[in-house]
């Protein structure tokens, strides 16, 4: 059974930068498409960025085009998120999740219910 644990997250002043990671254990994560989500206090939880198995499809919310980056290392059972340029509206708890019948390409929209592992989440906290 995949297990999936984040890691990365933590307080970074307006226009500053982190970068996520994504770590899996029992099972291989090049059978997955992953994606991260995140979800603020009061806020329902939204989609960031997908990257499929082979790394050949991504896509990005609007909210975060330009400024973040998805990224994948199968050979070390990793993806990874780049968040540049943040803004205190990117504070939330980020959480890695990965299917293996899931297709992701410029038009998919997120939906938490597609996705069936999920890690424990790292906070994010953007503020000066």
């Amino acid at each position: 059974q995949l297990q999936l644990v984040e890691s990365g997250g933590g307080l970074v002043q307006p226009g500053g930068s982190l970068r996520l990671s994504c770590a899996a254990s029992g099972s291989s994560l090049g059978y997955y498409t992953v994606a991260w989500f995140r979800q603020a206090p009061g806020k329902e939880r939204e989609g960031v960025s997908c990257i499929t198995a082979s790394g050949g499809n991504i896509n990005y919310a609007d909210s975060v085009k330009a400024r973040f980056t998805i990224s994948r290392d199968n050979a070390k059972n990793m993806v990874y998120l780049q968040l540049n340029t943040l803004k205190p509206d990117d504070t939330a708890v980020y959480y890695c999740a990965a299917d293996p019948m899931l297709f992701c390409d410029g038009s998919y929209h997120y939906s938490p219910s597609d996705f069936g592992s999920w890690g424990q989440g790292t906070q994010v906290t953007v503020s000066s």
